[in-house]
């Protein structure tokens, strides 16, 4: 799996491309708006960063960049929270499981649908034997 670390503002704009499928710089800031008052040099050197790191690319359509992610929402995801995981709790899935459901408000729903996870991973364990 290939590590992928995003700082806070660039997860914030990975997200908009994930959910625009592509965005200029001017429609990126105004997605992060009214949590994020940016200026637009701020976005597009973010943007150039993220592009320059291989996350991004960009197409230009007259005169302005189209910016698209290259990264799966999935893969970033998983390997951020793999990373959080190992350097907090030394890899030990329960006791990151614990701290989560300790911490947060959990529903029926999701506490069902976690068990099913953990059923279809035990099955998927003996399966693998």
């Amino acid at each position: 799996m290939v590590k992928v670390q995003l700082a806070e503002l660039q997860l914030a704009i990975m997200q908009v491309l994930w959910e625009k499928d592509e965005a200029t710089v001017a429609e990126v800031r105004e997605a992060l708006k009214p949590d994020r008052s940016l200026a637009h040099t701020t976005v597009g050197t973010m943007l150039a960063k993220l592009e320059a790191s291989g996350h991004v690319a960009h197409r230009t359509e007259g005169r302005v960049n189209v910016y698209r992610s290259l990264l799966e929402q999935e893969q970033v995801s998983r390997s951020m929270i793999t990373d959080l995981a190992e350097r907090l709790f030394h890899g030990n899935v329960a006791d990151v499981m614990c701290h989560l459901l300790d911490g947060c408000e959990v529903t029926p729903e999701e506490l069902s649908r976690l068990t099913q996870l953990i059923q279809d991973k035990e099955r998927e364990l003996k399966h693998d034997r």
